[in-house]
């Protein structure tokens, strides 16, 4: 909605100007998004944080395999390998040492929330999965910042990692 608004002249330097692009995500942030309070991000529930972290997450990897450019099928394939539950699982793995005892308490919380989840997956890779989508949501909203620093521990998410296909 936000890019609707964008004037045509504008618009010729979407896709040349990332400056640009990026000023108008910032915009939007202040006008949707960041007009939560800190009271109202505390309230929301574990699995509202686990649906932002959800799609916070996959857009943060689509990302990451734009270039060079590909196949559809190609993106999606690198895609789904590491927005997987068993991948988030172990990215929980990976990131437990770095996390402060508040984010481990939104982890918990994400855990301690989800449910079964679908039966190709067992219970426990479920829950940490949620949990670190319930980090990543709650990450979004307090400290962005913070969400690209520990994004960036990921090994599988490095630059090296995405060059060579991406798939561990």
């Amino acid at each position: 909605m936000w890019l609707a608004m964008a004037s045509a002249a504008d618009n010729q330097h979407v896709l040349t100007d990332s400056g640009w692009l990026q000023h108008q995500c910032q915009v939007m942030d202040k006008q949707r998004i960041m007009a939560l309070t800190s009271q109202q991000v505390q309230e929301l529930s574990p699995t509202a944080l686990a649906y932002l972290g959800d799609a916070v997450y996959e857009l943060y990897v689509r990302g990451l395999f734009l270039t060079p450019p590909k196949r559809i099928q190609a993106y999606h394939r690198q895609v789904v390998s590491l927005v997987r539950a068993e991948q988030q699982a172990a990215h929980i793995e990976q990131l437990t040492p770095l996390l402060t005892a508040a984010e481990k308490d939104i982890l918990r919380r994400g855990r301690n929330a989800s449910g079964r989840g679908p039966r190709r997956i067992d219970g426990p890779t479920y829950q940490q999965a949620t949990g670190f989508e319930t980090l990543v949501g709650y990450l979004y909203l307090t400290d962005p910042d913070r969400l690209a620093d520990l994004l960036s521990q990921i090994p599988t998410l490095s630059p090296a990692s995405i060059k060579d296909g991406g798939e561990s």
